[in-house]
Order: C-alpha cells, then structure tokens, then sequence
C-alpha cells in the first residue's frame, strides 16, 4: 500500500497507525511535522556545535595574547631590574660609571642589525640590508640619513641619551636600586609638564595631581636622610636622569615624530655609532685625568660590564619592540614593576632596611605613575562604563518582574482549569 495518499487525509501509515492506536496528542501530518522538527533540530546542534568550537577557538587566542602580554610586561621589568642590579655588583670592584655607560651604549649598534635578522626570519617578501637601511632612514627626512643630518640630529639626541645613563648610574652610587627605579619612574609626570608647556598637549587635571604626586614623593625621598649627605645628592642624580629623559622623548616627538620598529632600530643604532665615534675621546680624558681611573687593565670585570651592558640591549629592544606588537601602556606597567622587583633583591639580597619615608615616598611615586597611565578619555570612559552598567542593571530589574508576573498568570491558570476525567 502506498503511504503517500489517503481519503481520510491521513498522509503516511504512520499517521494512521497512531490514528487507530488513539496516541495522545494526535492531529493529522503529525508524523511529517516530527521529521521536519528533528531536522530543525539536528539543524540548531550542527549551528550550536559550531558556535562552541568558534568561542573556544576566541578563548584560546584571548588566552595567548594575555599570555603574551604577561611575558612582555615580565620581561620589560626583569631586563630593567637585572641592569640595575648588575650596576651595583659592578661598582663593588669597578667605580668607572662614565666608562659603563659609554661601553653599554656601544651595544647599541647591534640593534639594527638584530631587527633585520628578525626581518629576514619573518618577511615573505625579504629587501636586501643596503634597501632595508634606506628605508628605514626615512625617519631623518625625505633625503634619508646624510652627515649633515647624522650631526644635526644625531648629537643633542645621543648627549642626552648619554646623560640619562650616566646621571642613572651615579644616583646608584648614593641611593638604593628601589629608591633610584622609584625617581626614575618620575619622568613620565616630566614628559606630561613639557609636552603641555611645549607641545600643547590637552591639560588633563588627573596627570597634574599625578605629577604633583611624583614631586610630593621626590621631596620626601629627599627628606629621608634630613636634605644632607649622599641622600639629597643621589636623589639630585636620580631626578635629573628622570629629566633628560623625559626631555629626550618629548624632542623625539617634536623633531622625529612616531617612528615604527625599524626606523626606531636604526635611531638608535646610529645613536650608537655616533657614541663611539664621538664621545669615546671622553673615557680617555677621564682615565688620564684620574678622574676613572683603573690598574691594571686586566682588573677590568667585563663579565659584568656585558652583562650591564647586553641586559640594557635587550631592555631597549624590548621596549621598542613591545611598542608595536603589543600596547605601549604594557611597557610603563613593565617600567613601574621594577620597583617592587627591585625592592623584592634589595630586601633578600642585600638585607635592606626600608625606612616609613621611603616606602610612602616610593608608592607616592608609582601611584602618580599609575595615574599618568590613564587614557586622555578616562573620564568619558568612566561615564560610559557607568551608565552601562546602571542600563544592564535596570534592564535585569525589569525581566525579573516579567518572569514572575508570568510565572503568577501560569500558576492560576493551573488552579482554575484542571479537571479530572471521570470514565
């Protein structure tokens, strides 16, 4: 018999059978209705099954990039706090910090030459390095890198580099590595006051308390040892560093504006080859003048200085590459981290002896820090943030009084019409 028609409108032996059996529940195209149902519903598991593989597959890549992020921001703070470690054991059998810095700044030769390495390990489409360097000297102008330009540009940038490092350096000589990472952490407030003052930037009243918190925090780190004594001359050193810093970051952006990883590579890999050209006349003055002065010459600890040296590499290098692949905030959070890091070595190491001033003085300072961090929306941010919130709340209120509202209706409904068949 062919189920396909039949005169009492019953479509399939199916249909009929559950006709005659009296199944609860029975209407004619019953049977047809569950088959399309079951295909709407392996349908819906297919669709469902592959929107779980897609959220897990988004889990895992939002898993490797706070990974990666984490390593990033780890690495940033280790190579700082591993560079100012090592410069303290350095001065315990070698008191040259000129010396130190200019020798650590040679390194910064090999920066470009590394970059390109990564280029020639990654890039489908590789440029030869005389191509790659013209290319990337697009950061000194249309006309590239020429010895007008490399003396133009090149000195004030690499004597302020220099500066920075070596003013570091001696504030190591007269304070602790936390108390010197800690000033140090003031230059981001320097940078904020001058590119106001110079740049025009937007005046933003979280950074002024931010920096009135940096300064708050240097007058009392100064204050520590009563304004006398190595104190207030480390702490001098320390915030002088944290200065030309600054004043370096702010006139790269005036005169050089943003640069990627591979301009930023060759600045300072030219900033290396002018140091080693034009300021290596100076470590000679100072070791015949005995002003840095060492004998014999095999007395000369160079496990250490290359380690001061190559940790201060990988730190720059790390810096301009977390830069571009990943949020430049993650490198100041990297920056402040190394005060703890720092602090943490001082305390099991050296047995350091933290005093109430300093600790206030130095989490001041890092807080001012934190604050410089805030994005120049933060507070349109905060409101948006804020008023979500009160809409989801308010909109969670009201599916709440909907759900039991009918939850109400349903159960009247079941007191008033259920009815007991009697045969």
């Amino acid at each position: 018999m062919d189920g396909k028609a039949a005169p009492n409108g019953v479509a399939t032996i199916e249909d009929r059978i559950l006709r005659i059996t009296g199944y609860y529940g029975y209407y004619p195209g019953y049977s047809s209705q569950k088959r399309e149902e079951g295909t709407q519903t392996h349908t819906e598991s297919g669709s469902q099954e592959a929107e779980g593989q897609t959220r897990c597959q988004s889990c895992t890549s939002t898993f490797l990039k706070l990974i990666w992020r984490f390593l990033i921001i780890l690495s940033v703070s280790s190579s700082w706090v591993g560079t100012t470690q090592f410069v303290k054991i350095t001065y315990e059998t070698f008191d040259c910090p000129f010396f130190m810095t200019w020798f650590s700044t040679n390194w910064n030769i090999m920066v470009f030459p590394i970059y390109y390495s990564g280029h020639l390990a990654t890039a489908q489409e590789k440029q030869s390095p005389i191509k790659k360097f013209r290319e990337c000297s697009r950061i000194f102008g249309e006309d590239g890198l020429t010895l007008k330009i490399f003396l133009k540009r090149t000195a004030p940038f690499s004597i302020l580099w220099t500066l920075t490092n070596y003013l570091y350096l001696l504030a190591l000589k007269k304070l602790t590595a936390t108390d010197v990472s800690a000033l140090f952490c003031c230059n981001k407030a320097f940078v904020f006051l001058l590119s106001w003052i110079v740049l025009k930037d937007r005046f933003m009243g979280a950074r002024i308390v931010a920096a009135i918190m940096a300064i708050t925090g240097i007058v009392m780190m100064a204050y520590a040892d009563g304004f006398q004594g190595d104190s207030i001359i480390g702490v001098a050193y320390a915030v002088g560093s944290a200065s030309t810093s600054a004043l370096y970051k702010v006139l790269f952006k005036m005169f050089l504006g943003s640069a990627n990883f591979g301009e930023a590579a060759h600045f300072v890999s030219t900033l290396g080859f002018f140091n080693l050209i034009f300021i290596s006349v100076t470590p000679i003055i100072l070791y015949f003048t005995k002003v840095e002065y060492w004998s014999p010459f095999s007395a000369v600890p160079w496990g250490y200085l290359c380690g001061v040296a190559g940790l201060w590499l990988a730190f720059n290098i790390l810096v301009n590459v977390g830069v571009v692949l990943t949020y430049p905030i993650l490198i100041s959070i990297g920056t402040v981290l190394s005060v703890p890091g720092n602090a943490a070595v001082d305390l099991l190491k050296h047995k350091m002896i933290f005093s109430v001033v300093r600790l206030g003085a130095t989490i001041i300072i890092c807080i001012g820090f934190l604050l410089m961090l805030l994005p120049e929306e933060w507070d349109e941010i905060t409101l948006r943030f804020i008023n979500s919130l009160k809409e989801k709340k308010s909109e969670d209120h009201a599916d709440d009084i909907t759900d039991s509202s009918v939850h109400t209706r349903s159960r009247s409904r079941a007191n008033g019409t259920v009815s007991i068949p009697l045969a």
